[in-house]
């Protein structure tokens, strides 16, 4: 492992344009996530409908995540990140293609397979940024935490603008032109990304970039070695499972419900509602998220107490999903437990994002510089696991009990995440 405490001005210059690009993606992916949910969902799909259409996206993040982090190693960082980018655009173009005369069996699966592209793309991306992090950072424990925090925060703003943007786009100037438009952005980027990517040492034989092709690396190496990454792993799982319950179709559902009175006008009303408060709530996500290493005083503290707080933090969070739970049960949907709702879930999000900000540290700390890219592809398996299984609870649970149904599930989920972080132990420490 390098002991740098500094990053070099190479290292920094990669680290920004890694940055860079994985924001192009992420106010992509948020946009369109968006686009697709409240698109089908004046279409009259239902919730399961709904969740199917993420389905395969989250599937393909499942198989992605594992593999990636070989062909990483096999290929160069730099090239799985250049191929996430691409095969963005080509989602994106994809599913402008869309027909509306298509059957609605046609329509789904289309949809279903375009997304798949997506999910693959989306985690090539992330995978490639947050194996970078690792590869580019100080690696003490503060700036590590710290470099970490900021790729991850940011990244959920840009994806919270992202959701803004989609239904914004959806309601000024429709599907196609809007799915359009940001493959063009994407493409803007990543050329300037390539232009300058020699220059600036993300690839290339420059010290201070990424690495290069490595052709020893094994396919079974793809599998977990030590412990502690696989108990947050499947930590993970129901971490993210947790969360998109109630996020991918109960509270969009929900909030078109009681803020759409079924015109046209009062669509393109509760569209620009829907996307302000999922873009505010990723937002903060991700402005927490930044902060949780100050929040924490990691620079301060032992790795035996940061890994105390991944225990306790996810204790803290069973209470909200699991309250708001009861609550919906004793109020009507109305102005009341609506406005108790937006307050509940921000709560959610303050916690979760210091949850999510630790586990992204830990998984860098727990990984060997030689496996980084194999370990954090496994990880982020384990995290689109999580939201592959949140995503069909959440058609299911909604369309069952609502979103009293979604919040309780929630709660459950989180309750194994955190019989899971129990069996976390500091890194060097005998499990």
């Amino acid at each position: 492992m390098r002991q740098t405490s500094q990053p070099g001005s190479t290292g920094l210059l990669a680290y920004g344009a890694v940055t860079a690009a994985y924001w192009a993606f992420m106010l992509t992916d948020g946009a369109l996530r968006m686009l697709v949910l409240l698109h089908f969902h004046t279409l009259g799909f239902s919730a399961v409908q709904l969740a199917y259409l993420f389905l395969l996206y989250e599937v393909a993040g499942v198989v992605t995540n594992l593999f990636a982090g070989w062909l990483a190693a096999r290929f160069g960082l730099a090239s799985t990140l250049y191929a996430g980018l691409v095969l963005q655009g080509a989602a994106l173009v994809a599913l402008a293609q869309l027909d509306p005369a298509w059957s609605l069996a046609l329509s789904v699966g289309y949809v279903m397979a375009v997304q798949g592209l997506s999910g693959v793309a989306k985690d090539l991306a992330k995978m490639s940024s947050k194996s970078a992090v690792k590869l580019l950072a100080p690696q003490s424990q503060s700036g590590l935490f710290g470099w970490t925090a900021v790729l991850t925060g940011s990244k959920n703003a840009v994806k919270g603008l992202g959701f803004l943007l989609g239904a914004g786009l959806l309601a000024g100037v429709g599907f196609q032109l809007a799915v359009y438009s940001m493959a063009g952005v994407l493409a803007v980027i990543l050329l300037a990304v390539l232009i300058s990517a020699g220059r600036i040492g993300l690839s290339g034989p420059r010290a201070g970039g990424l690495p290069g092709a490595d052709k020893t690396k094994a396919l079974g190496d793809v599998l977990a070695k030590d412990p502690n990454i696989s108990w947050l792993s499947l930590a993970r799982v129901f971490l993210f499972g947790a969360r998109d319950v109630w996020f991918v179709v109960g509270i969009p559902i929900y909030f078109y419900a009681v803020l759409s009175d079924g015109s046209a006008q009062g669509d393109r009303a509760a569209f620009f509602m829907i996307g302000g408060f999922m873009a505010l709530w990723i937002i903060f996500y991700g402005f927490v998220q930044a902060r949780a290493p100050k929040l924490l005083k990691a620079a301060e503290r032992s790795p035996e107490a940061l890994v105390g707080d991944a225990r306790r933090l996810v204790a803290a969070l069973i209470l909200l999903p699991a309250s708001l739970a009861l609550s919906s049960l004793g109020l009507p949907a109305g102005p009341a437990f609506t406005a108790l709702l937006v307050v509940g879930l921000l709560a959610f999000g303050a916690l979760f994002a210091v949850n999510s900000s630790l586990h992204s540290y830990l998984i860098l700390a727990f990984s060997k510089s030689e496996r980084v890219t194999l370990d954090v592809g496994f990880y982020y398996s384990a995290n689109a696991a999580g939201r592959l299984l949140g995503t069909l609870l959440s058609g299911l649970s909604y369309q069952a009990g609502g979103l009293a149904a979604c919040l309780g599930t929630a709660a459950l989920m989180l309750v194994l995440a955190w019989l899971a972080t129990r069996r976390l132990q500091p890194a060097g420490a005998p499990l």
